[in-house]
């Protein structure tokens, strides 16, 4: 791995002795969410650490220099008022597998949704209390506290992200989900300081009303965005290799900045691919090349792949999972994981280059239709009528 990257990995220590994770946001940064070859993210309740450091190796190999984690909350709190040392245990292992190999750790909390599937705890009730119960609330502040006394001598975790796209599980009124994104940030700096904390979400919040302000979350210190053609709606506009599909971690980007009306507001893209199924390996490839590239031009300053491995069917899971990885489900390199290697080793570490053009005003709208329009219109793109 090249030494640019392996220094990001490497920590830094405070008066206190606590261990810090080395992170600047002016630099390009590639990693991938890790989807574990062996027994997907159920391994977190058959634990067997062997295949785990296959993978890592492999991921290393490709010269990602992060991983995003599932953490998959009711296996880790169970109740309310009890968090499952075994299994902080083994996030513990795993951290310490990938500081091994120069691979810091983005840290998913409240992970009730992924890859389709849900995954609620007992104790979560189907309704806005998630973000009003109080009894919510304290499950919540215990589990963040538990997974930050764990992580925190690890000098190579970057910090906590909410879970994956909370508004797929709960949702509210913005009125509810912008004071409590307010307070969970300040309970995660307060557990888990001089880190990096993150909302990573997909399109919807910034594309229609949903749960949290796009100014709010445009306020954070590193918005995320997820961005994939299919989910959202891309595929509409032109074909795969169209601006609207190519053109979206770039233009989401763009979006957020106008939110934020800063042109140097830094941007990740924590998760991104096609889900295009009838893309084959090749167009696959051909399509995060052309993505990335448009996205270092328009200065997305982190890449955050979905994701490492190949889904093992033997689950059943919604055809598109199967097949979203850089290497199979056994470890081969796939003609995707080639390119993503290429522009790691290339841009990987390099000063992230801002926009120089004045920022467009956010849409006057904000649902799907006119969100499309005002992406459709930066990019300079006309879809041909059907």
């Amino acid at each position: 791995m090249a030494a640019s990257r392996k220094g990001m990995a490497k920590a830094t220590t405070g008066a206190a002795g606590s261990a810090r994770p080395n992170v600047d946001l002016n630099r390009h940064r590639f990693g991938v969410n890790y989807t574990p070859s062996h027994n997907w993210w159920f391994c977190w309740n058959d634990w067997n650490a062997d295949p785990i450091r296959r993978d890592l190796d492999a991921i290393a190999a490709l010269g990602a220099d992060h991983l995003r984690l599932m953490l998959v909350w009711p296996f880790f709190q169970p109740n309310p008022k009890w968090v499952s040392p075994a299994h902080l245990e083994r996030l513990d292992e795993l951290i310490g597998l990938m500081g091994e190999r120069h691979l810091d750790a983005l840290v998913t909390v409240f992970t009730g949704q992924l890859s389709g599937w849900f995954f609620l705890p007992s104790f979560n009730r189907l309704s806005n209390g998630f973000y009003t119960d109080p009894m919510m609330w304290d499950a919540q502040e215990l589990f963040v506290r538990e997974l930050a006394r764990t992580l925190k001598p690890r000098a190579n975790v970057l910090g906590f992200d909410f879970g994956n796209e909370l508004t797929t599980c709960w949702q509210a009124p913005v009125e509810a989900g912008d004071p409590w994104m307010a307070r969970m940030f300040a309970l995660m700096n307060e557990a888990l300081p001089d880190h990096l904390h993150v909302n990573g979400l997909d399109h919807r919040p910034w594309f229609t009303k949903d749960t949290f302000s796009p100014q709010a979350l445009a306020a954070a210190r590193f918005p995320v965005t997820h961005c994939y053609p299919y989910w959202s709606e891309a595929v509409k506009y032109g074909g795969a290799m169209d601006p609207p599909s190519v053109k979206l971690l770039a233009a989401m980007t763009v979006l957020i900045r106008a939110y934020a009306g800063s042109q140097e507001k830094p941007v990740w893209v924590g998760e991104f691919n096609t889900c295009i199924k009838e893309l084959p390996e090749k167009g696959q490839a051909e399509w995060l090349e052309k993505a990335v590239l448009a996205g270092i031009d328009g200065g997305v300053n982190w890449f955050t792949y979905w994701d490492s491995h190949d889904v093992d069917r033997k689950f059943e899971f919604n055809p598109l999972e199967y097949s979203l990885g850089l290497l199979t489900n056994d470890g081969q390199v796939k003609e995707q994981g080639r390119v993503f290697k290429q522009l790691a080793a290339t841009y990987g570490g390099k000063p992230v280059v801002y926009p120089k053009a004045n920022l467009p005003q956010p849409p006057a709208d904000r649902t799907q239709d006119a969100t499309w329009r005002w992406l459709l219109d930066w990019m300079g793109w006309k879809p041909v009528a059907s």
